[in-house]
């Protein structure tokens, strides 16, 4: 039985075609193959701007490794929310008093812009990392030899005697006991060592007459040598071990040296691309120029 108008139920137009557009939107993203775009998670309204997930997400993962370390024992991400809600607080306030249409600013941030564009072009040009050789590194470091510690790591002692019984005799009372030091202060005719009981330092072979280093490298820790003759009379070495600061400073002194060389290195390659570029280019010094005095050094 046809349904008489009287009994069917009235829908307003504007109900059928919203609902229409809603169903043929759905149909076109089925066909697709697309799942329908999800309303975006809003953290937080600020005087109606919002803070969305999104949003913070991304300043999230901007923050250096350290400083979300911080973050996670300070309060985690909801302090880094609230931080967020001050900036932009700060920012509406800033706006509010025109600071966003300073011409001083916009200069600043336009220089800004600036220079991350070329930092981009930087890091894309010099993409290919710069590294040391172990050629490179060795010999930077024999450059630098009198500021580092000899291979063979030893403090050495000596005490310079007239003649071979002396030295024999002072031998034999070191190795029964007696202070080496206190015999080098005493009897020794090296006058640079003497004071100190005949402390000469840290090893460096340019520091020790020929005969006497080839002795010293055979030596163990705390033995005195058997007397050394040499143009200048008979020596009497010992060595021992090194301090542990005197080695964590040598540690110290190698890794500035590697981190100088590493900087030029990069420095010279960034010359490089600079040098590349302008070979490619047309630049000619306008009239104007004159009037810069300063040696800037050639273009």
């Amino acid at each position: 039985m046809t349904p008489s108008p009287a009994n069917t139920p009235h829908i307003p137009v504007r109900h059928v075609s919203v609902g229409l557009a809603a169903l043929l939107g759905s149909l076109v993203w089925l066909l697709a193959g697309c799942t329908p775009p999800q309303e975006e998670a809003v953290l937080a309204l600020v005087n109606g701007r919002m803070i969305t997930q999104a949003e913070f997400d991304i300043r999230w993962n901007e923050l250096s490794e350290a400083t979300r370390a911080r973050y996670n024992k300070e309060g985690g991400k909801r302090r880094f929310l609230d931080e967020l809600i001050t900036r932009e607080l700060l920012m509406q306030e800033a706006r509010r008093q025109g600071l966003d249409q300073n011409d001083a600013i916009r200069d600043r941030t336009q220089r800004y812009k600036e220079q991350l564009i070329l930092d981009e072009l930087l890091k894309e040009r010099l993409r290919e990392k710069v590294e040391l050789t172990p050629a490179e590194l060795t010999a930077y470091y024999d450059k630098h030899a009198d500021e580092l510690l000899a291979p063979l790591k030893v403090q050495v002692s000596q005490m310079l005697l007239a003649n071979l019984p002396a030295a024999k005799d002072l031998k034999k009372q070191i190795d029964n006991g007696t202070d080496f030091a206190r015999f080098a202060q005493r009897y020794s005719l090296d006058e640079k060592t003497k004071a100190k009981g005949g402390d000469l330092g840290p090893y460096r072979k340019s520091a020790l007459d020929p005969d006497v280093d080839t002795v010293v490298q055979t030596l163990k820790p705390g033995v005195v040598s058997d007397p050394i003759k040499t143009d200048a009379g008979y020596y009497l070495v010992m060595v021992s071990p090194l301090a542990p600061e005197t080695i964590q400073a040598d540690f110290a002194t190698r890794e500035r040296l590697r981190q100088e060389l590493l900087a030029d290195k990069r420095r010279k390659r960034f010359e490089e691309v600079i040098s590349d570029i302008r070979a490619k280019a047309t630049v000619r010094l306008a009239e104007g120029s004159r009037y810069i005095t300063e040696d800037t050094g050639t273009p």
